[in-house]
């Protein structure tokens, strides 16, 4: 978990300290359990070299985890259902969005062009599953933007809203 947090306070971009609380977390995680380790360890070399090998393969893979999670795009979903929280949003929720909002139209923009291609070379409109297959998204981003597509945001030339 702590891992995660140190993740969506970077894609939120909000300012990290040298020694944020997940990251504290983290640490303090890996130190007990380095620690409860230890102390049951048998008293040689070997038995303590053993006994550090869990919480260092621990530490190895969140590094990775937090590695692909930085690289991985998110997909592009209907926020038709998303409930939004009482009150006033705060800034780090207004940016969130902002870059969301941002994603979303640079994939959108990607659809239009997928769809544009698609129907000059085979003169019909792109299905979800070819669109599916272009952009690499899921089947339910693919439908969302192909609705899109076809509502009038970005319809391709020569496709009709029927289609």
């Amino acid at each position: 978990m702590a891992a995660r947090e140190r993740q969506r306070d970077k894609q939120a971009g909000v300012p990290v300290r040298r020694l944020s609380w997940p990251t504290a977390v983290l640490a303090g995680g890996i130190l007990l359990s380095l620690a409860a380790n230890l102390a049951q360890a048998q008293p040689t070399a070997w038995g303590r070299i053993v006994a550090a090998v869990p919480p260092a393969a621990f530490l190895v893979a969140v590094s990775m985890i937090e590695r692909r999670a930085a690289r991985r795009p998110r997909p592009v979903a209907a926020r038709d259902g998303e409930a939004s929280a009482p009150g006033r949003p705060s800034p780090v929720s207004d940016a969130v969005d902002e870059a969301r909002d941002e994603e979303d139209q640079a994939v959108l923009a990607l659809a239009r062009r997928a769809a544009a291609e698609h129907q000059d070379q085979h003169g019909q409109p792109i299905t979800r599953d070819q669109l599916r297959a272009r952009l690499g998204v899921s089947n339910q981003a693919a439908s969302e933007l192909l609705r899109q597509l076809r509502a009038g945001e970005g319809q391709p030339p020569g496709t009709s809203r029927a289609a």
